[in-house]
């Protein structure tokens, strides 16, 4: 088996770039106690990209932002939050929202 020299490198590349940005600050930062507020604000930070990944999943529909009863996905979200809210399971939400997509991409596909 060869090697390509360029294809591994690029492969080099692509990890050290993406582990200094992931290592760096936890190396800096672990250093120093964070003022309460910084703590504060930082807990907001896992919520709100996902918020904004599964937003642009959930309103986006060929391409476009739709409200419509044609975006699968926007009914399929309704019942999958409740689930979460109810129960806060991450378990539950996911197998609830996976089973209400299924079943709406089959009802309107026929």
């Amino acid at each position: 088996m060869e090697v390509r020299w360029d294809v591994f490198l690029v492969i080099v590349g692509t990890a050290i770039v993406t582990f200094i940005p992931r290592v760096l600050p936890l190396m800096v930062l672990s250093r120093f106690q964070l003022p309460e507020w910084a703590t504060r604000w930082l807990s907001y930070v896992p919520i709100s990209v996902m918020a904004a990944l599964v937003a642009q999943e959930i309103f986006k529909h060929d391409e476009k932002i739709s409200f419509s009863t044609n975006n699968v996905e926007l009914l399929a979200a309704i019942p999958t939050f409740f689930i979460a809210i109810k129960t806060r399971s991450l378990l539950a939400t996911v197998l609830v929202g996976i089973i209400v997509v299924m079943v709406l991409r089959f009802l309107f596909s026929s």
